[in-house]
């Protein structure tokens, strides 16, 4: 009975990291085409964070992200034809066309927005994590972001903040090692471990490879439980490697802010085929079938983007806050 329960999970996270890169790859395949109406950045190669947070993450938790937030989205249980019909700025899109790949919210499962502006949602999560606690509701708010908006004041006040109230918050930094196309070296001080910094700070800290999604689950299920039973926030560091250039759907190997070396030993790390070869063989059967159900799925859902009708020009102003 244990091993079958822990195939499943094995299973689950497969399902969740094959959805999320197929549809990551679908949209870069299809963006040469001229139909989706906003920059994108893709997630290809950082999928085990997100697929982790799947399985862990209550549907009433809260959740926020930043512009590369397509698989924090898809992993909270937003829908996938309302994301592909907003990145073609269609009216049934989840912001109703109006805020592309980098605005995307979905309040049926809590998930409450992504922001173009590095380190925007931030604060936006620990109020959420606040209200959570004022109102006793035993949810927890995730804030995902990356090494960039370590670069940010609002980070420093955000979790100073949530270390004083002792709030229901897990700060998630998906470490990628660049922020655009500038690395960690001119960007931070030289040996700066981020994770024992914010630990200094007050906040309990942990750092992890990021595509060993088996211990990311485990990682990230240990800060969730403790935050949910008031401990107070957690900071969790996990390393990956973004395949796509920063904004867009290409490689970008050959314009010399990273090279082609450092990118294939990455791609050795994937998390994919790693967890792949964890799975029970006679799930061979299985992980076809996942495949196969998440291509009809895709395929379904891109039609439903490409079909829905553009908003008409009188609700430009609808819906639109500040």
């Amino acid at each position: 009975m244990v091993h079958s329960l822990k195939n499943k999970l094995l299973l689950n996270l497969y399902k969740q990291m094959y959805r999320i890169r197929s549809v990551e790859e679908e949209i870069s395949k299809r963006y040469f085409e001229g139909k989706m109406r906003c920059p994108t950045h893709l997630s290809v190669g950082q999928e085990a964070v997100p697929s982790a947070f799947s399985q862990i993450a209550r549907r009433n938790d809260f959740a926020v992200s930043s512009h590369r937030g397509h698989a924090h989205y898809l992993a909270k249980g937003g829908n996938l034809k309302s994301m592909l019909a907003e990145i073609y700025g269609k009216k049934t899109g989840c912001s109703k066309g109006k805020g592309g790949s980098m605005h995307l919210i979905d309040l049926s499962v809590n998930f409450m927005g992504t922001s173009a502006i590095v380190g925007n949602s931030i604060p936006v999560g620990v109020g959420l994590g606040l209200s959570a606690k004022i109102n006793n509701t035993k949810q927890v708010s995730f804030i995902f972001f990356g090494d960039g908006a370590i670069e940010e004041g609002v980070f420093y006040e955000s979790i100073n903040f949530a270390i004083i109230k002792k709030l229901p918050v897990v700060f998630i930094c998906e470490n990628n090692f660049y922020s655009v196309y500038s690395p960690l070296a001119v960007r931070q001080p030289k040996n700066r471990n981020i994770s024992k910094m914010v630990k200094a700070i007050g906040s309990k800290a942990v750092q992890c490879d990021g595509n060993d999604v088996i211990k990311v689950h485990r990682i990230l299920k240990k800060a969730t439980d403790e935050c949910r039973r008031g401990s107070g926030p957690y900071f969790l560091e996990f390393f990956t490697y973004r395949w796509l250039e920063h904004c867009g759907p290409n490689f970008d190997n050959n314009i010399g802010y990273r090279t082609e070396k450092e990118f294939i030993e990455w791609k050795k790390k994937e998390p994919i085929k790693r967890l792949a070869k964890k799975i029970n063989q006679n799930s061979y059967l299985q992980l076809k079938k996942i495949r196969n159900s998440i291509k009809i799925e895709i395929k379904s859902s891109f039609d439903f983007a490409e079909n829905s009708p553009f908003p008409n020009q009188n609700e430009a102003y609808k819906g639109v806050y500040a």
